[in-house]
């Protein structure tokens, strides 16, 4: 199978990306797709605190560090690499990737490419779509709604959203259910991935049979997408 990327992000802050960079490493682990991860947060980086052993943190400005996600995309042991784009970066990191020819190569087929957009719960998501619709043409593109913060979205006009998707094409939408407030944060207390704070044995049984319950609702999510099989065709014949 071709190496994919999958690319998580806005450029609105605090919508959850790195919740859903997050949850989408848990899914490709339960999948068996190996996995790595580039967190853009840098210096300090979110996803990094969560899964230390798959993350690296990057500088997605820096050419340097364009090169250890790009240049290694063939040579990885990982089929899949899952890029967690800082706030306010998402337009500039595909202008970056278009810059480098790494769109071209996605138009070649050398490439997988997944573009997961998270919106944000106003209508100015919209205008986040128009931006980046010149660079999702040849991508996987999903919105994500995560309702992580019991996070109520608008409802587009009808007009509204045809104009604003005139010039992209959505593969789909994923939606992110809310999770138990006190669960989520004994997840963040103790700095785990979901998938291991659920296999724990330590702490509440009911706060892992929450989060438990979180992820498998995420997992019908992307399993719907076919996230697995976009990264790893053969799983569809499996």
């Amino acid at each position: 199978m071709k190496p994919a990327v999958i690319l998580v992000g806005a450029d609105k802050g605090g919508v959850g990306k790195t919740t859903i960079s997050r949850a989408v490493l848990d899914y490709l682990a339960s999948k068996s797709i190996p996995a790595r991860a580039f967190d853009t947060e840098s210096p300090r980086g979110a996803l990094h605190r969560f899964h230390p052993h798959e993350t690296s943190i990057v500088d997605i400005t820096e050419t340097a560090d364009q090169m250890k996600i790009i240049d290694t995309l063939s040579d990885s042991a990982a089929k899949a690499t899952v890029i967690d784009v800082r706030a306010g970066q998402m337009t500039d990191t595909l202008k970056a990737l278009r810059d480098v020819g790494f769109l071209d190569a996605v138009d070649d087929g050398q490439f997988t490419f997944v573009i997961v957009h998270v919106l944000g719960p106003s209508v100015s998501s919209l205008g986040e779509i128009a931006e980046i619709a010149p660079f999702v043409k040849s991508a996987h593109y999903f919105l994500a709604k995560n309702h992580i913060n019991d996070t109520t979205f608008f409802e587009w006009d009808p007009k509204s959203y045809a104009s604003y998707f005139g010039d992209v094409e959505c593969a789909g939408e994923i939606t992110i259910p809310k999770l138990d407030e006190m669960a989520y944060e004994q997840v963040e207390l103790n700095g785990v991935p979901f998938a291991d704070f659920v296999a724990g044995k330590q702490g509440s049984f009911v706060l892992r049979g929450y989060v438990r319950t979180w992820m498998r609702n995420i997992t019908q999510e992307l399993d719907a997408i076919g996230l697995h099989t976009l990264i790893a065709p053969e799983l569809r014949r499996a």
